[in-house]
């Protein structure tokens, strides 16, 4: 059944269409085009913007939901949640935990993925830790920080190769080299995250493969000074090198605004992903207790002033934003045109983790599109042609 959306702005890579009318069928982009074709079912976008889908590729859940609370209904109903915000690809993402809390996640996380249970694409899981610094701990549990462990690993990407899409480390931990090397060899993108490295130690794992930043500027190390010499940090090096790909967490609260720019002047569009880095408190109010993480292993925090923070308030403890708040942020708060916003969080972390048929609405990709007004409000969602809202 071939689907048509009329009376939409259909944000293009580099522009805004008007005037022209999108096909699809079968989970697949027909036509972008001006001209009349047959079609069976049809959309009237109403003058709304029709985008391509989010992608979210740093998210531990939403709607009461961790992605690693056991079972698969939690990675499910975070999902779905998410999906409701127009995120129609996800990589449910882990945390620092005990070995037999991170197989269980992935046990769950590849009968969902198998088998098509969640309606938002999840072409992988994301591995948060825990191979961190303490020093850079922000809200992961220092229990279960630890060197990289090449016998749990290489069993990992062993036996879960076809799920296992990133995994976050800190490159001065002994043994991060051959880890990320073995992450290469596995196809699994490595990220640098919760370090308090130095080029020095960056520069043995960039030359490995890794290419990827997590969440700029929390959790990680700055310029410092040793016998007088500055020493330049991950953020530094983040910059100093064109082809590293960063996170931002654009939800207004973890970077001011002023900053963001910096990160947008500094990196460019096509090297920022927008991510949520959203805990299970996202769509919940301020003065709201909850918890980062599976019970029992999981740190406490409350959500105030629009953000998930640890109880003393020293640190967050990741943000209870949704993809449409990062999309909002960036054009309403920080000037950012559309299409840029929208390139953010489609293209270029599409491209970051290997995507080849989302990201952009094309033909030939899947039908991924969401329909928001001029405030980001949500209107529609379509994930691989199946309209959901």
């Amino acid at each position: 059944m071939v689907t048509k959306i009329i009376g939409g702005k259909i944000i293009a890579p580099d522009s805004v269409l008007e005037g022209y009318s999108l096909y699809f069928e079968g989970g697949s982009i027909l036509a972008i085009t001006k001209d009349d074709l047959p079609f069976n079912d049809l959309i009237d976008a109403g003058g709304k913007y029709v985008s391509p889908g989010f992608i979210d590729i740093h998210t531990h859940g939403g709607g009461g939901f961790d992605f690693m609370d056991g079972g698969i209904e939690p990675i499910i109903g975070a999902a779905n949640f998410h999906m409701e915000h127009g995120t129609t690809t996800i990589f449910p993402t882990s945390l620092a935990c005990s070995t037999q809390t991170l197989l269980d996640f992935l046990s769950d996380a590849k009968q969902v993925i198998e088998n098509g249970l969640a309606l938002p694409s999840i072409p992988g899981v994301h591995l948060e830790g825990p191979y961190f610094n303490l020093a850079q701990a922000g809200a992961q549990n220092p229990d279960y920080i630890i060197d990289p462990d090449p016998k749990v690993y290489n069993k990992i990407l062993s036996d879960y190769s076809s799920i296992v899409s990133r995994w976050d480390f800190a490159p001065e931990r002994e043994g991060s080299v051959e880890f990320c090397k073995s992450l290469r060899s596995a196809g699994v993108v490595p990220a640098i995250a919760h370090s308090n490295a130095q080029k020095k130690h960056i520069d043995p794992v960039y030359e490995s493969g890794c290419k990827l930043i997590t969440h700029l500027y929390s959790a990680m190390s700055s310029i410092v000074r040793e016998d007088g010499y500055r020493k330049l940090g991950v953020i530094e090096t983040a910059y100093l090198y064109d082809d590293i790909d960063v996170e931002m967490i654009a939800d207004g609260r973890h970077l001011p605004v002023d900053l963001m720019r910096i990160i947008i002047r500094g990196k460019g569009y096509d090297h920022i992903c927008l991510v949520t880095d959203s805990m299970r408190g996202a769509g919940s109010d301020d003065g709201v207790v909850t918890y980062l993480g599976r019970m029992g292993e999981a740190m406490e925090c409350v959500i105030d002033d629009g953000v998930a923070k640890l109880p003393d308030r020293s640190a967050f403890a990741g943000s209870v934003a949704t993809a449409d708040r990062l999309v909002r942020v960036m054009v309403k708060d920080a000037g950012v045109s559309m299409p840029d916003a929208i390139k953010m969080i489609t293209a270029t972390p599409a491209r970051v983790m290997g995507l080849t048929k989302k990201g952009a609405l094309k033909v030939g990709y899947d039908a991924d599109i969401v329909i928001f007004d001029d405030d980001i409000n949500i209107a529609a969602v379509i994930c691989r042609g199946v309209k959901t809202k």
